[in-house]
């Protein structure tokens, strides 16, 4: 019985979501931006990735800001890949994500939703300091009235290597180190203002108190010099955020509510003017940070009239777009543009190209992904399921892992072998199939426009992107 429970509680902390780009860990570049071949998730697009690299590296140094890059290609090539990569490897820079999609919402204007997504992708360091108190816990006196009613009163020991004071306590201080179970042994530290108290860890010098300790208790060295020290504290926030706190009643509850609506331009202004004081006072630092929009041709043109003017002001991110069409439609007009995008902001624009992925370097994506989603498979397995990949998509082959992966354990199977490739193939269609389908049995479904034909005459199915 033990033993079904404890197989029962593996398996459960074993349960993991996957995303479609949760193998992503990096661009995968070495110190030159030269690309190796397959590193951190990433395999192929040599050019691409190098250019990408390039772009972060510039925007790690906080040397661009209102720069407008196009990721363009054949869907399936790793567009989005490429953005989470570039995100990944910025690190503490904000990044925002959106689809364009999201701009056309009912409940408030598409420049007020770019807006939004513009101030989301840019941050504000502001400094402080603060006074805290810093030292070793050498002992706690607590005193309680004996009739049990009353304040509680105490004292507190600290140390330094270099010096020892004794700290009369109130109630609330009383209070916050019986929460934080601090005991004599802890570094603690103090913050002056707002008598916050955090653990910091366990003095080496009582790491022989106990003959066991857990894996959380985290030793650390008594501190050195004065117990009451000044410390500079720099606290990242987003304008967005900023302009939230200050437009609602409740505060910096809204972002957590989600009461966000339409801000008022005024409030933006004051904001604005209240840190340009603070940057020129040094109390403050602007950090320009990443907007992605994903298919980026379903703006419309006051969306792109917009994008132009937001990229000339002083505090705008470094935008990334991405888009699989070519010659097509701008949303809203009978005019055609490369990717929907017009001319004009076109020529704003460094664009970066994805090819197509070879049979070698699919082979090792779908290898990656079986590798993220814990499938084992045999050598043949792969073989098929590569050739399906190359011969129908990329996305195609990746659905196929986590459901041939189901069938191998229906028919208790340790790795996922060709029959279980051959049978999720025949189970589920892909586009090149379905669309065969729909040719032939056109006339038994519903609202059919298209008359069908029984000659030799086909129906023609657009498939361009455009």
């Amino acid at each position: 019985m033990e033993s079904i429970i404890t197989s029962q509680a593996a398996d459960v902390t074993k349960l993991e979501r996957t995303g479609a780009h949760s193998h992503i860990r990096g661009l995968g570049l070495d110190d030159k931006l030269e690309s190796r071949a397959v590193s951190q998730g990433m395999v192929g697009q040599i050019r691409a990735r190098k250019a990408a690299g390039v772009i972060v590296k510039v925007i790690k140094q906080g040397k661009i800001s209102g720069r407008a890059i196009l990721i363009a290609g054949a869907p399936g090539t790793g567009k989005t890949a490429i953005a989470m990569a570039m995100s990944q490897e910025i690190g503490d820079v904000p990044f925002t994500s959106i689809a364009a999609s999201e701009v056309f919402s009912l409940e408030m204007s598409k420049t007020e939703c770019l807006t939004q997504a513009f101030r989301r992708s840019i941050g504000v360091r502001i400094k402080e300091e603060t006074e805290i108190i810093e030292g070793e816990v050498v002992e706690i006196q607590i005193d309680r009235s004996l009739t049990g009613v009353g304040p509680k009163t105490g004292k507190l020991t600290l140390k330094t290597t270099d010096m020892e004071t004794i700290y009369d306590l109130g109630q609330k201080m009383i209070g916050s180190l019986t929460k934080e179970k601090v005991m004599a042994g802890d570094v603690i530290q103090i913050d002056k203002a707002t008598g916050r108290i955090t653990r910091l860890g366990r003095s080496f010098t009582r790491a022989r108190d106990f003959d066991a300790t857990g894996p959380d208790v985290k030793f650390v060295q008594c501190p050195d010099g004065e117990l009451q020290t000044r410390k500079e504290v720099v606290h990242t926030v987003s304008l967005h955020e900023i302009d939230v706190i200050n437009s609602r009643q409740q505060g910096f509850l809204a972002l957590f509510s989600g009461d966000t609506g339409e801000i008022k331009p005024e409030v933006r202004d004051q904001i604005n003017q209240k840190i340009a004081e603070w940057c020129e006072e040094g109390k403050a630092e602007i950090v320009p940070g990443v907007l992605f929009i994903d298919e980026i041709h379903m703006l419309d043109m006051e969306c792109f009239s917009f994008l132009n003017r937001a990229l000339e002001d002083s505090m705008a991110p470094v935008v990334i777009m991405a888009s699989n069409r070519g010659m097509t439609r701008i949303r809203g007009t009978n005019y055609q543009s490369p990717h929907g995008v017009p001319i004009d902001f076109l020529d704003r624009l460094l664009i970066i190209s994805t090819q197509a992925y070879s049979e070698d370097e699919i082979k090792q994506i779908l290898k990656i992904r079986c590798d993220e989603e814990e499938v084992e498979m045999t050598d043949d397995a792969m073989d098929v399921l590569t050739k399906a990949a190359v011969e129908t998509s990329l996305r195609y082959g990746i659905h196929l892992i986590s459901t041939s992966h189901m069938v191998a354990r229906k028919r208790q199977a340790p790795k996922v072998d060709v029959v279980d490739i051959k049978r999720v193939y025949s189970l589920f269609l892909d586009e090149s199939r379905s669309v065969q389908y729909m040719t032939e049995y056109q006339g038994e479904f519903l609202f059919n426009e298209i008359p069908s034909s029984h000659g030799d005459e086909r129906m023609a199915v657009d498939q361009t992107t455009g």
